[in-house]
């Protein structure tokens, strides 16, 4: 069986959801349908609840790196200090999974992929979920869930006129996930998070060209064995070649470009050392003359 790469920057990852089953919808959902839900205003606030439900089924039902596994504690080295980032409160956990992805969501949940891990330094890292996290601040992710949230139907004709959330059962929640699968980040989107990245790269210090780096990786992806599985997955984004020499570009006008070496990538816990087994010395009780 071909090793199948899942490109960045895909939301919601189908995989979670395949022990869920279908779900008609309701008659509810049918009358929301065929009122239209176009004018139901969906906040921030509504997007980052949504998302939090979502990423709880994804994480129940994936295999998370427990915090004494080397890719945690690893992305824990790499990324604590950026747990607030741009008013977004973060949290973060590695799928020990061999696809390449990583992906964040309007509630601030980032998930990074141990297949990703395997191929990418720690700069690297950095550049792929700064790209991320720019989604989140950008609000393309609160857009990705509203038009899921919509193209599923999932409101009854009382909250779209009310305005009000429903809350979603697992399998709704599914085809939410499903859904924003679908609904991919436009070209422009995804060419303002790149921008986000480097910025953020060259704003906490980090090594700019660790962004053309990253995008080199998928580019040489993108060319080799899994070309056509790449190239339809890639579809939506904007050519990987084409990104990295705007990466390099920037650099270059900042008079920081330099050719990147990737760093030793390293997912192994620390072996702990052996605590010395405690010995009992013996108490001598001196014998009065």
């Amino acid at each position: 069986m071909k090793k199948r790469f899942t490109v960045l920057g895909i939301l919601l990852a189908a995989f979670s959801f395949t022990q869920m089953n279908a779900q008609i919808l309701s008659d509810k959902a049918m009358g929301a349908l065929s009122k239209g839900v176009s004018g139901f205003t969906f906040s921030d606030a509504d997007a980052a609840a949504l998302a939090k439900e979502s990423i709880a089924e994804m994480d129940a039902n994936n295999p998370v790196a427990g915090p004494e596994d080397g890719y945690s504690i690893r992305l824990n080295r790499v990324f604590e200090k950026h747990i607030s980032s741009e008013g977004v409160t973060l949290n973060y956990k590695v799928y020990l999974v061999k696809d390449i992805n990583a992906f964040a969501c309007a509630d601030g949940s980032v998930r990074v992929f141990g297949g990703l891990m395997d191929i990418m330094d720690d700069n690297e890292l950095l550049a792929v979920i700064g790209h991320e996290i720019g989604h989140v601040v950008n609000h393309d992710s609160r857009d990705a869930v509203k038009a899921a949230y919509k193209k599923e139907a999932l409101l009854d004709a009382a909250s779209s006129q009310s305005g009000k959330i429903e809350t979603m059962t697992k399998s709704q929640l599914g085809q939410i996930g499903s859904a924003m699968i679908d609904s991919k980040h436009s070209r422009k989107q995804e060419s303002e998070a790149d921008s986000f990245s480097y910025d953020f790269m060259k704003r906490n210090g980090y090594d700019v060209n660790a962004v053309e780096a990253a995008f080199r990786i998928l580019q040489n992806l993108s060319e080799g064995a899994e070309a056509s599985f790449m190239t339809k997955m890639m579809s939506s984004h904007p050519d990987s070649g084409k990104r990295a020499d705007d990466a390099k570009k920037k650099a270059t006008k900042d008079g920081l470009y330099k050719a990147y070496v990737q760093q030793k990538i390293d997912n192994t816990a620390p072996v702990k050392a052996k605590t010395p087994a405690k010995t009992t010395a013996k108490k001598t009780t001196a014998k009065k003359k």
